[in-house]
């Protein structure tokens, strides 16, 4: 643990969220001497286990109404992730005129170790998972955290010793950052997504292209590029798996850097072009922090990915079950039918979100033999895309597609919607399916 100081003594630091990140921040802001109060306007029956826990750390905690009429002269607020910056509770601070900063933002000012930042709508959190790996391969120590699983103010407390940090940032985490500075920062891509928490498609991004705001010319930006950007002050380096004028590329089944061949996909236990970009990315992101390329290289093909994301289940007779339920939006579904090589079977489908699936009709056409849809959009999407057949529930759905389904064909589950129609979430919606194919696997 980093040594505890009087850094903010004799101020108060409201936390605003009782999750995860809001007592990561209210652990660290005591640590380093500040009276630290936490609020919380969400239903308290829903807050209750979390503010009781915060309460027996110590904490004052203020929930519901309370939150929104506490009167504390606090020195600074710090925003969990999952409080909007336009709701009630951040605007009752922020219109007395108190400082507010993200959690990422308040624990990447009490560390100097280098950072390596990860944002993009699809495939950051695959991507910060390798860069880890990659640089622990190599013998240096990271954590990764941020957006993907720790806290980073857990991590900058925990004051272990560390060569650099490996920290996935979401949109949300971006939007209230002041002086957060990577050394590395990697853009893996941008589609519509979280339109329920920003006011436009424009917030949205222009949210995400603050990673490279605070970067100066000896820093570097990571960037994909089919993508356009504002003038940026690090150097880029760019990425590909669709054109041949970047950095990196990928032709022929193999990953080349400046023409030169790196690595063929298929020594790796990721697939699809998709995942091409992500080795791509976490390659340009170690090796612009200073591994060598010859050697990293190497350690990709030990990587486990994370679930559920591309993720290989089994072949069966030939047929390669792919479980990407991570897919939750349109964008996601579409880069993993982009990057299969092979005819596919698709299964897709879930919650109702209000979204139009109509201008990727040619995609499905050009890269699949047969659909099978589910859920509550199923009956909508046989009907957007002839062809497809309405399934009544997921088993029926993977029986059908194993029977129409040829040799050398992939099933690939990529329902390009959330889960919450039918499953607790999409890791339940994944595990469901896996375990139906390994059903498969059994009969066979």
């Amino acid at each position: 643990m980093i040594p505890a100081s009087t850094k903010y003594a004799g101020q108060t630091h409201a936390i605003l969220g009782v999750g995860t990140s809001g007592m990561a921040a209210a652990r660290l802001a005591q640590h380093l001497g500040a009276e630290v109060v936490l609020l919380d306007d969400g239903d308290p029956g829903k807050t209750a286990a979390a503010s009781a826990q915060a309460r027996a750390e110590g904490f004052t905690v203020h929930t519901g109404a309370d939150a929104l009429t506490c009167s504390t002269a606090f020195s600074l607020a710090i925003l969990s992730p999952g409080i909007d910056p336009s709701w009630p509770l951040a605007r009752s601070v922020m219109d007395r005129g108190i400082p507010c900063v993200s959690e990422i933002e308040f624990a990447s000012q009490q560390t100097t170790v280098p950072i390596i930042a990860i944002t993009g709508t699809n495939g950051k959190t695959t991507t910060t998972g390798l860069i880890a790996h990659l640089i622990t391969a190599s013998g240096k120590r990271t954590v990764p955290c941020g957006n993907y699983g720790t806290a980073l103010s857990e991590v900058v407390l925990a004051g272990e010793p560390l060569d650099v940090l490996t920290v996935e940032v979401s949109s949300f985490q971006l939007e209230l950052i002041q002086h957060f500075h990577p050394a590395v920062a990697v853009w893996m891509n941008f589609a519509p997504d979280h339109l329920d928490r920003h006011p436009s498609l424009e917030a949205y991004r222009d949210a995400k292209l603050r990673i490279f705001e605070n970067q100066t010319p000896s820093d570097r930006a990571v960037i994909n590029g089919d993508e356009t950007y504002p003038p940026l002050s690090a150097r880029p380096v760019t990425f590909s798996a669709w054109r041949e004028d970047t950095q990196w590329t990928f032709r022929d089944g193999t990953i080349h850097h400046r023409g030169q061949p790196v690595l063929a996909l298929a020594d790796t236990r990721l697939r699809g072009r998709h995942n091409a970009e992500n080795i791509m990315a976490a390659l340009a992101a170690v090796t612009a922090s200073g591994l060598p390329l010859e050697e990293v290289a190497s350690y990709v093909a030990s990587f486990t990915p994370p679930r559920h994301r591309c993720e290989i289940v089994a072949t069966i007779q030939g047929r390669e079950f792919l479980n990407d339920s991570k897919a939750t939006n349109i964008h996601a579904m579409e880069s993993a039918l982009r990057g299969q090589d092979q005819p596919v079977v698709l299964i897709a489908g879930g919650k109702e979100k209000g979204l139009d699936y109509a201008p990727i009709l040619p995609l499905i056409q050009e890269k699949t033999t047969q659909v099978f849809t589910i859920g509550e959009i199923g009956p909508a999407l046989a009907r957007t895309w002839p062809g497809a057949i309405a399934c009544p529930d997921l088993e029926s759905a993977v029986q059908q597609a194993y029977a129409a389904a040829a040799p050398g064909q992939s099933i690939l589950f990529a329902p390009g919607t959330s889960s919450f129609d039918m499953f607790s979430g999409y890791g339940h919606r994944g595990d469901v399916f896996c375990a139906l194919v390994h059903h498969l696997t059994i009969q066979s």
